[in-house]
């Protein structure tokens, strides 16, 4: 792919159900709860819901001072057991966002491989490794103990309408 990028690896273990998780981790609607601090928001392609295999999602948040947008589509989907969003447009060279999720015993464990490249060469690469590994992880992290949350209290039936 790209001879270098920077890579974040998170593992989230969760008191629920596999369809569950895997469900809260594509819905667009909680995705937005968990990045309210950004005041991130859907604004084009699916905007509410689960988005799913071949569909897109453009967001706009507040980063650094700045209101950036991002694109990103589902490339690759097997319910419940992984899927991946891929960058198509953004200020990013790019950005792959692989999400795994496996029952171990009681628990399901959701595993994140977040790959990204900034632009810019070497100046890219010394902000993905001294500023955008930490910011992308605090905030993969944060979603990810919202998402832990809504799945574990029952929170998640206002978000997926069951």
């Amino acid at each position: 792919m790209f001879r270098s990028m920077a890579t974040i690896r998170l593992s989230t273990h969760m008191l629920s159900d596999i369809e569950t998780c895997f469900d809260l981790a594509r819905s667009i609607d909680l995705h937005q709860i968990s990045t309210a601090h950004t005041n991130e928001k859907a604004i084009a392609g699916v905007m509410h819901g689960l988005i799913n295999l071949n569909e897109q999602v453009t967001w706009q948040a507040k980063h650094f001072g700045t209101t950036r947008k991002l694109t990103s589509k589902i490339t690759a989907f097997d319910r419940p057991f992984y899927f991946r969003d891929e960058q198509v447009e953004g200020a990013f060279k790019f950005i792959t966002h692989d999400h795994y999720f496996e029952v171990c015993n009681d628990t399901i464990i959701m595993k994140d491989v977040f790959s990204f490249r900034s632009p810019y060469g070497v100046l890219g690469r010394l902000a993905d490794k001294f500023i955008l590994t930490g910011y992308l992880t605090r905030l993969l992290v944060k979603r990810n103990n919202i998402i832990k949350h809504f799945a574990e209290t029952g929170l998640w039936k206002s978000i997926l309408n069951v």
